[in-house]
C-alpha cells in the first residue's frame, strides 16, 4: 500500500513556521527503511498495512510532543499484491507523456 499523509501542529513557532515539527516527522518516515519520498504537501511512504501505520503513528506522536493538537490527513492507495508502486505510478504516466 501506498500512504500519503501530511501532519501539522496545530501553532507554529514564533513566526508561525511548522517546519521543525514537521522535520522531526519527516525524519521518523525516513529512518523507518520503507520506500518513502517527501514534496511541500504530502510524505508518501509504501509497505505493508501494519508498517506504514506504525510509521504514520510514530510521526504524529513526535508532533504531538510539540504541540497539543495535531491535525493529520491521510490518502491510501490499497492494492495487495504490488509493491514498488511509489516510483513505478510516475513512470507509467511520464513514459506516457514521452511518447
Amino acid at each position: 500500500m501506498i500512504v500519503a499523509f501530511s501532519i501539522s501542529p496545530s501553532g507554529g513557532d514564533e513566526t508561525g513556521g511548522v517546519s521543525e515539527a514537521v522535520a522531526e516527522a519527516v525524519r521518523v518516515v525516513r529512518e523507518s527503511g520503507l520506500p518513502n519520498e517527501t514534496n511541500a504537501m504530502f510524505t508518501n511512504i509504501e509497505g505493508e498495512w501494519d508498517e506504514v501505520m506504525a510509521v504514520v503513528k510514530r510521526a504524529v506522536d513526535v508532533v504531538a510532543a510539540r504541540s497539543p493538537r495535531v491535525g493529520l490527513v491521510l490518502k491510501a492507495d490499497i492494492r495487495p499484491g504490488h509493491t514498488g508502486q511509489l516510483t513505478a505510478k510516475v513512470e507509467r504516466v511520464e513514459r506516457l507523456l514521452g511518447e
